[in-house]
């Protein structure tokens, strides 16, 4: 046995199976509305919206359709992809549940064909996708499933101020999705070493202030707009630049790459574009190895990184091999970083 295959034996042994990525899945919904489609009734325009977020399009629910919707199709191509037997367990890692109870994800499971397997929940904003690959991990390793598929959908305009310029031409739509299986940790698709943390000390930068408990028990009706997201936006982007760089550098650390140089493909949350910009510099990470498709899609929220990688396998700009380094950061506050070898896989 060779020095590495030695030292990944041991990893298993004290710390249980790894969590491998086997298929991945994406799915927007169809309809789109542009710059200039908002510019129509904001008082904005293109160009203005460009050069703040970088985003020119984003893809948006009909009425009637709901985060379950967008989770189903994504898990179905995920599952697809994967082309192995059904998983152990469902993880949705949503903003948007469809209804405040029960949880979405047994629904999701049920639509999906998938029996009585456990499914549930996560809510961590848009670090929703990384807090669910530790989830998803912890499930394998104690060896509560074998096969987990998470699922990171959100509608985000389904709370979003339709005359809000500060969000309204920033968040949008989308699903994404990736199965994991238990296997070892020198695997190619293997999750390395999460690094996650929060700030509740900071709990109203991102926020919905009306709708749950605390406005509920009050006895004071919620003001007007109070039902709608809230972003801080100034302050986000100094929180999510520090915090998203450190999480990088420690979870880099941690799976032995030194130097920018080791990370051939960088993917963050698709939060804003200039967010992105900052913290790829910060790292040292050159545009030419940095994805992205916020242009695209805008920011989905938990969804995003799923469908920025599902993209980025289907259009060739990630390839099996590619040494990939994972972060994200949104309301809570909560943030999270990770690093996986790209698997040969095809997205679905």
């Amino acid at each position: 046995m060779s020095p590495v295959a030695a030292e990944a034996a041991d990893i298993t042994r004290r710390y249980g199976p790894a969590a491998v990525i086997t298929g991945i899945g994406a799915y927007l919904p169809p309809d789109v509305v542009t710059n200039d489609d908002l510019a129509a009734r904001l008082d904005t325009d293109d160009a203005w919206i460009r050069s703040r977020t970088g985003i020119a399009r984003r893809h948006v629910i009909t009425p009637g359709t709901a985060t379950s919707d967008l989770a189903v199709e994504a898990g179905r191509r995920a599952l697809e992809s994967a082309g192995e037997r059904l998983p152990d367990a469902v993880v949705l890692a949503t903003t948007t549940p469809d209804r405040p109870c029960p949880a979405t994800a047994p629904e999701v499971a049920n639509r999906l064909g998938l029996g009585g397997v456990a499914a549930f929940d996560i809510a961590a904003v848009c670090t929703g996708f990384l807090y669910g690959l530790a989830t998803a991990a912890g499930l394998i390793a104690s060896g509560v499933a074998e096969r987990v598929l998470l699922i990171a959908a959100d509608a985000f305009t389904t709370i979003i101020d339709p005359n809000d310029r500060g969000t309204s031409v920033i968040f949008a739509d989308g699903a994404g999705a990736v199965v994991l299986r238990a296997g070892g940790h020198e695997e190619p698709g293997a999750i390395g070493r999460i690094v996650l943390g929060s700030d509740g000390g900071l709990s109203d930068l991102i926020e919905v202030p009306a709708g749950g408990s605390r406005t509920r028990s009050s006895g004071v009706a919620p003001k007007a707009g109070e039902e709608y997201f809230r972003m801080r936006g100034r302050e986000t982007y100094r929180h999510a630049v520090t915090r998203m760089t450190a999480a990088s550098r420690s979870a880099a650390e941690s799976a032995g790459w030194t130097t920018a140089d080791d990370v051939d493909r960088f993917a963050a949350h698709q939060a804003n574009a200039r967010i992105l910009s900052a913290v790829a510099q910060e790292l040292g990470i050159p545009a030419t190895r940095q994805l992205s498709n916020i242009e695209h899609v805008g920011n989905t929220g938990a969804a995003s990184i799923p469908l920025l990688l599902a993209r980025s396998a289907a259009e060739g700009a990630l390839l099996p091999g590619h040494r990939l380094l994972l972060t994200a950061f949104g309301g809570g506050l909560a943030w999270g970083a990770t690093t996986v070898i790209w698997p040969d896989i095809k997205a679905g």
